[in-house]
């Protein structure tokens, strides 16, 4: 095998990382998005996330931007990886097939393995961050670029590591990236079978043995973009039948507990404080009784959309119960709670509802309870709203109204 090509080949495939690998670390650096790494995700997107994993499957495990688990993501990459490099080891030192480039083949595979070891148990976990994905599929890409042109071109019996990486990395990445990941698998494969090939053996038949491979590697591509397009749409529509309430579009009520449980140990740690509203919607029963649920659906309709549209993006607002709703607010004062209480209570009064023959026109009796002043469980805040709710409704309805303060031993008026 020549020498020179193979070198070149490294001088380019280390060129083309380290070029990566600047459009990943560099834009970050200087307050830009990176033009190839995957969105990072918001915190509040993050512990929704992580709420609707805790639904659907019992646990809060961090997920990548895509919702695949990390610490799922991390596991497979081992056992994939280190099953690979141990079992092209044995081949390689077992058959001696290539004696003039063994060594060089022995120091890329301990490179490969020290390089798994950096990723996934040195560094922290969020080091890299979305761009975990591009980097190691452009590592992977690379290895096996080298190790296939180290083991004869298009005599290699390694392409497979080809659509194994690219197949691997449709299943956790969006399909442009996929794409330009099975663009740089085939021109590395290309480069790998002329810098390795022996002379003379790139005839007519070696260019049949390279078209079919990289037809196989595009149909593969595909074939795994769809599964994981068609893996995604599942898991949304179950989250969606999981978590979200289907008459009103809120959340439902694991969702709110799931969601409260991850609010309370972030607000334990870092020493901020949120709210928690909750709302119930006067007039429900007697609008059912005299007019019949078609109509009393429609009135909890509107209320979900006139809450939907007045919380921001990283609150939790939830359907309890039958005409119960609930709001949280992360990183928000009573002052903030009430403020949104009061936006939510006339949206609701000012709502377009055609009741024929209605006498009242639907209302918010609304209790505002904040951690950790009004509890320190979601079941202590969830009593104090409710009490404060009752207030509300006691006093005539229509209003918001925090926890009584007690003053001089008695309980103050609701405010």
């Amino acid at each position: 095998m020549p020498v020179e090509p193979v070198l070149i080949l490294i001088v380019i495939a280390v060129a083309a990382n380290l070029a990566v690998m600047a459009l990943v670390v560099v834009p970050p650096m200087l307050g830009r998005p990176s033009p190839i790494a995957p969105t990072t995700v918001a915190t509040g997107d993050a512990d929704r996330r992580a709420a609707e994993a805790a639904v659907i499957g019992g646990i809060a495990e961090e997920t990548a931007d895509d919702g695949v688990p990390t610490e799922t993501y991390d596991r497979v990459v081992r056992i994939v990886s280190w099953i690979f490099l141990l079992a092209t080891t044995v081949v390689v030192a077992a058959t001696g097939l290539w004696p003039a480039t063994e060594p060089a083949i022995l120091v890329l595979l301990a490179f490969s393995g020290l390089f798994i070891v950096v990723v996934h148990d040195l560094l922290p976990p969020d080091t890299l961050g979305p761009a975990k994905f591009v980097v190691e599929g452009s590592v992977a890409i690379t290895v096996a670029t080298l190790l296939v042109a180290l083991t004869g071109g298009v005599a290699s019996p390694f392409f497979f590591a080809f659509p194994l990486i690219v197949g691997g990395a449709a299943l956790v990445v969006s399909p442009p990236i996929t794409v330009g990941l099975a663009a740089a698998a085939a021109i590395g494969y290309v480069l790998a079978v002329v810098a390795g090939s022996a002379a003379g053996s790139l005839g007519p038949s070696a260019a049949a043995v390279v078209g079919i491979n990289l037809t196989a590697l595009i149909l593969l591509s595909y074939v795994a973009m769809v599964i994981a397009r068609a893996q995604r749409r599942t898991r949304d529509a179950a989250i969606r039948l999981s978590t979200v309430d289907s008459l009103t579009g809120l959340f439902n009520r694991s969702f709110f507990f799931a969601a409260m449980d991850r609010e309370i140990a972030r607000s334990a740690r870092s020493g901020r404080g949120f709210c928690l509203l909750m709302m119930d919607l006067d007039e429900l029963k007697s609008i059912n009784d005299r007019l019949g649920h078609f109509y009393g659906d429609r009135v909890l309709r509107g209320v979900g959309e006139v809450i939907t549209g007045g919380v921001r993006q990283i609150d939790t607002a939830a359907r309890y119960g039958g005409d119960e709703f609930v709001v949280l607010l992360p990183e928000t004062d009573p002052t903030g709670g009430f403020v949104l209480a009061e936006k939510i209570r006339l949206g609701v009064n000012a709502m377009p509802v055609d009741l024929p023959g209605a006498d009242h026109r639907p209302s918010l009796s609304i209790g505002v309870v904040s951690y950790p002043g009004d509890g320190r469980t979601a079941d202590e805040l969830l009593i104090s709203a409710d009490g404060a709710m009752y207030s509300s409704k006691r006093a005539g309805k229509d209003r918001v109204t925090g926890v009584p303060i007690p003053r001089n031993g008695r309980p103050a008026t609701p405010v």
